[in-house]
């Protein structure tokens, strides 16, 4: 009777981890990707929890609940006209200011040198 009972705990547990795997939001597909620009890929991996991250620490539009680490990514042409030094401050911060608390997501391969173009297409939109 015991085991029979563990065999039903267990396929119920199975049953619940399957049924909430459902409810997780599909990761799209590299043709998805491809369809979209730039810029939208850029926003995609900025606001993704496991990619850029960027709201944990940076309020900018249409993010939700934003961090206030960092400054607010808003007038990015103006305060970076030259898209070179955004992409070096997003690719390693330290060099500009040794005590950051941003990441150096290209120097630790956090993101890749393309996925930081597509970040910085995105940023100097805001």
């Amino acid at each position: 009777m015991r085991k029979a009972a563990t065999i039903v705990s267990t396929a119920a547990s199975v049953f619940v981890l399957l049924g909430s795997m459902a409810l997780m939001p599909a990761t799209s597909t590299a043709a998805e990707d491809k369809s979209m620009s730039p810029i939208e890929q850029g926003k995609k991996i900025a606001f993704d929890r496991k990619k850029g991250n960027c709201l944990a620490c940076h309020q900018m539009d249409g993010g939700a609940l934003p961090g206030n680490i960092g400054p607010p990514l808003v007038a990015m042409k103006s305060r970076f006209p030259d898209k070179s030094k955004l992409f070096a401050q997003i690719w390693d911060a330290t060099k500009n200011n040794p005590n950051t608390a941003m990441p150096p997501f290209g120097r630790n391969h956090i993101l890749s040198k393309d996925e930081i173009e597509k970040v910085v297409d995105f940023v100097w939109t805001l």
